[in-house]
Order: C-alpha cells, then sequence, then structure tokens
C-alpha cells in the first residue's frame, strides 16, 4: 500500500476561496464584451480551467488566440482590482502546511496561474516559502483537466504520483489528478461534496482535517479512481 509522502495543491478556491471574486471579474467582462452568462454557475463547472478556454465555451463565435488572450487579460486585470483588499489564507491553511511540514511531507502547488499572478498571490501573502515545488500555467502546455500540471509537481518533487495527495475545489482538477495516477481531497468551497466523483475527503477548509488524519485515510484507501471522463463532460456548459 502506497504511504503518503506528498501534498499537492491547487490554488484559486483551495488555498484562496476566492471563486466568488474571480465570478465577478468573469461577469464584469461579459458584460463589456456583450456575452450573456451566469459566470458563478460557469465556473462550478469550468472552475480549473484557463481563462481561454472558458471563453471558448461562452462566445457566440470562435475567436483568434490574440483576441482571447486579450479578453483573458482584461478578465485578470478586474480579477486583481476586486480582489487587491480581500487576499487572504483560506481558513486554517497556514497552521496545515506548518502541521504538514512537521510530519515530513513534500508540499507542492499546480495552478493554472501564470507567475505574475502566483506573485501577486503567493508574495503578498508570504506562502511561497511552504511550497517545495510550484507549477503554473507558464510551465505547462496543457491545463486542467489535462493531467500535465499534476504530473510536472511530482516529477520535481520526485515523488511518485501514487505517494501524493492533491486538494482540489473543482471537477476538472479532480479528474486532472485521477488522470495523473493521484488521489484527491475535496474543498467544498465551490462544489458540494456529492458533486465530485470520488474524493478521498470531502472537507469546507484547512480547519475540518489534519495532516494525520488525511496520513490515516490514505493508508487505507484503495487504488486511485479512474477518470470519469462522461462526469468530466458533464461539466461543460451547452451552447444553444
Amino acid at each position: 500500500m502506497p504511504d503518503l509522502q506528498a501534498f499537492v495543491f491547487d490554488m484559486d478556491g483551495v488555498i484562496l476561496d476566492n471563486t466568488p471574486v474571480q465570478a465577478r471579474a468573469f461577469q464584469l467582462l461579459f458584460q463589456d464584451i456583450g456575452v450573456e452568462a451566469d459566470a458563478y454557475q460557469l465556473l462550478r463547472r469550468l472552475n480549473g480551467m484557463p481563462a481561454t478556454d472558458i471563453l471558448k465555451q461562452v462566445l457566440e463565435e470562435p475567436k483568434p488566440e490574440k483576441e482571447l488572450k486579450k479578453y483573458a487579460d482584461q478578465r485578470e486585470f478586474l480579477y486583481r482590482t476586486l480582489y487587491r483588499d480581500e487576499r487572504r489564507p483560506t481558513a486554517g491553511v497556514v497552521d496545515f502546511l506548518k502541521a504538514a511540514r512537521a510530519a515530513g511531507l513534500k508540499i507542492g502547488l499546480g495552478t493554472g496561474s501564470a507567475n505574475d499572478t502566483l506573485s501577486y498571490i503567493l508574495d503578498y501573502l508570504d506562502l511561497r516559502p511552504f511550497f517545495d515545488v510550484i507549477v503554473g500555467a507558464d510551465d505547462v502546455e496543457a491545463g486542467k483537466p489535462h493531467p500535465e500540471t499534476y504530473a510536472a509537481v511530482a516529477e520535481k518533487l520526485a515523488i511518485k504520483p501514487e505517494h501524493c495527495l492533491v486538494f482540489e475545489d473543482a471537477l476538472l482538477g479532480e479528474q486532472a489528478a485521477y488522470k495523473a495516477g493521484m488521489r484527491c481531497v475535496a474543498i467544498t468551497s465551490t462544489l458540494g461534496a456529492h458533486e465530485f466523483q470520488a474524493p478521498l475527503a470531502a472537507v469546507r477548509d484547512f480547519t475540518e482535517t489534519t495532516p494525520e488524519q488525511l496520513r490515516e485515510q490514505f493508508t487505507k484507501a484503495g487504488a486511485v479512481p479512474k477518470s470519469d471522463e462522461e462526469k468530466t463532460k458533464a461539466q461543460y456548459p451547452k451552447k444553444d
């Protein structure tokens, strides 16, 4: 039975409870570009995907990548403006990270955010020193639900995927973990526990569990679940 050797964290919605702010930024962008969509409901389904891929799901006509990038940059500016005075870690996460380090676990971060956004968050909150490895959008070719992000974290940590436990708030991120050969803990900041496929545990934030509790659950877990492709596809909004 594989033993637990590393925690791997998503960022948005996991170490930050920021999905409502992300949704507000998307909603303002939608207003500017004439898109009719409920951004919060959209993120419930597509959280974890790169912003350009999310935009592809709601735009009526295909747009060139250059234009999608311009819209994504506008959304990022709106997000940073809205979130500037609200930046704070998820409840309990700092103590949890300290406890994980004390327990001898490696700690990685795998996120769809780019390096400048990581600096805006991690350095402002002084969280970067907790992570042995950080993999962001600038480090991979394919975003979640592709497994590349989490596979890259494991490779950089020099730990086999079956010894890693991922923390995710999004179904697409959960699927990325399974595709990478890792078990997953659901953080229910956006989705309910019942909406995930097969998490090892489900908690609202990091006051509800400890590294030792998760280590015990990990040792009793069966095989890593196979990614449910149909469940993933069901998250994509249907275009009229």
